[in-house]
């Protein structure tokens, strides 16, 4: 099997360090690795398989001799940085926002297009975690009767602010189990312990979020529905890890709750939580606490959207997955490995 030399640019943050460990999980044919970062943790070390690696300062120069690049750095790095990376003939996968929308950019997951990634020219976009935690099962149903329109609300984990957002929730529910005054918030618009925020990103003249409309716009080209129709709410919970998410789709075509189960439980990087009856919350549907740290979209809570004047054309879920693994690292890497087969 062929080796890979391979880059992490942005190694040393939540995705970055995330992205390592799936390389070794996934045997990604990985011959060399070189983990790139800001000048100030140039020099320190992280271990991958076993081995000790150098972190490198992220130059133009650092990329000479990758074959793939994998991108978990800010939208600014990424823009500067990354298409000196194509040009020094490597395939760079990237996490930010800054190449999704562009035309000439494929934008995969790799359940629903993977055959996108044939005509890239260099590099390959990983959608928002949001969209990736709600199209992979919504996929499979579009697939059967056709989505039309989308209504979903999500609640997303302080992950999805990286690991300052974490860090920052975590101080908050230590102050607050210690009786001390919650620190001035600093990843977040307010506290997010004993709180919510409905604001992730900034407004449009709407009153949209960025992060609302990121389903829409990268779910009409993912899934290459251009009339996709989509309303949708974001909200910052205090949870660690792990977005979960409210979807509501209207379809072309009946679709009963049997098929959609069916479908959904028969779905490539899903897994369907789904029982009213079960002793325990844990198996009667999906948590956070349950899907941190693992790979698949639990969904459940699969019932007929009552409110829609054609009642056998709409179907409510509940879903769950880890925003770090498959809503960025794992989603990148499965990518990447699409380029080797």
């Amino acid at each position: 099997m062929k080796e890979y030399t391979v880059a992490i640019l942005g190694a040393t943050g939540a995705v970055g360090t995330q992205m390592i460990q799936c390389l070794e999980e996934q045997e990604f044919p990985v011959g060399r690795l070189k983990l790139l970062a800001s000048a100030r943790s140039a020099g320190k070390t992280m271990t991958f398989r076993g081995e000790e690696l150098v972190i490198e300062e992220a130059t133009p120069e650092a990329f000479a001799g990758c074959d793939i690049v994998l991108g978990a750095a800010d939208d600014a790095v990424a823009k500067r940085l990354l298409p000196t990376a194509v040009e020094a003939g490597a395939v760079v996968v990237d996490n930010s926002h800054a190449f999704r929308m562009d035309p000439e950019v494929p934008l995969v997951i790799p359940e629903i297009n993977a055959s996108d990634v044939a005509w890239h020219h260099g590099i390959i976009a990983n959608p928002n975690c949001a969209t990736i935690i709600a199209l992979v099962p919504t996929w499979p149903l579009h697939q059967l009767a056709g989505v039309r329109r989308m209504i979903v609300s999500t609640y997303q984990a302080a992950s999805g602010a990286g690991a300052p957002g974490m860090a920052e929730l975590e101080q908050q529910i230590e102050a607050l189990g210690r009786g001390e005054a919650i620190p001035e918030p600093r990843a977040f618009a307010a506290q997010l312990v004993s709180n919510l925020i409905p604001q992730i990103g900034g407004f449009d003249d709407e009153g949209y979020t960025s992060e609302e409309m990121k389903l829409q716009n990268e779910g009409r080209k993912i899934m290459h529905l251009p009339e996709l129709a989509v309303c949708c709410t974001c909200v910052r919970v205090p949870v660690l890890r792990s977005h979960s998410e409210s979807v509501t789709l209207e379809f072309r075509r009946p679709i009963s709750v049997e098929e959609a189960r069916a479908a959904l439980a028969a779905a490539p990087g899903v897994r369907l939580v789904d029982d009213r009856t079960a002793e325990s919350a844990h198996d009667r549907y999906p948590m956070p606490i349950d899907t941190s740290d693992q790979d698949l979209i639990w969904v459940g809570r699969v019932r007929r959207d009552i409110s829609n004047p054609d009642t056998a054309s709409g179907i409510t879920f509940w879903c769950c997955g880890d925003q770090i693994r498959k809503g960025a690292a794992t989603n990148a890497v499965q990518i990447a490995k699409l380029l080797t087969e």
